[in-house]
């Protein structure tokens, strides 16, 4: 499997819409588009007010979703099974970091790509979101990574595991996230 960063702008939304719409509000808590309470899940979850969403998606398109003007926000496809080639995307959302006196936030991320056959693929301690956040805490922004994975005809076929734990370097909280996805 290659795997490719490149930068996202960093942007926000007062709701962001996926598979389906989730949004989180100030305390921390995820919400759907109504703003009813969701269940946290391995992939969105919230740890002492600071939220995060892994997203693995075949949306080439993705950067153009995101940025597009929406009401309800982007919706991205979510990968569940993968023929070998096809380019994946993963996508890491993030909201309500602590920020300094400065106004600015520091939370950065490990990033972790393993295989059915136990290889990985990491990158640590990169840089997720610095800066000053725009438009309220209950906003979420899009990490400046984003992972371009691409599965190699020598890669096994099975389930693949995206980890990636947010570091919020001024509340001291670290955000465990994980998804999986299936090459065919």
């Amino acid at each position: 499997m290659t795997m490719k960063q490149r930068p996202a702008s960093i942007l926000c939304v007062l709701a962001l819409a996926a598979i389906p719409a989730w949004a989180m509000a100030q305390d921390g808590i995820w919400k759907d588009r109504y703003g009813k309470p969701v269940p946290q899940t391995e992939s969105r979850r919230t740890v002492n007010g600071l939220g995060g969403w892994v997203v693995v998606t075949p949306d080439a398109d993705w950067e153009e979703k995101w940025e597009r003007p929406s009401i309800v926000g982007p919706v991205f496809t979510q990968a569940k099974k993968v023929p070998k080639g096809k380019p994946l995307f993963v996508l890491v959302f993030l909201g309500n970091p602590e920020v300094g006196a400065d106004g600015r936030a520091d939370v950065s991320c490990d990033l972790n790509v393993t295989g059915p056959d136990g290889r990985s693929l990491v990158q640590r301690s990169v840089a997720c979101f610095q800066g000053t956040p725009r438009g309220g805490r209950s906003s979420m922004y899009l990490s400046e990574p984003v992972l371009g994975i691409t599965s190699e005809p020598s890669d096994p076929s099975g389930t693949w595991t995206v980890r990636v734990s947010l570091k919020d370097k001024l509340s001291g909280t670290a955000l465990p996230l994980k998804t999986t996805f299936i090459v065919e």
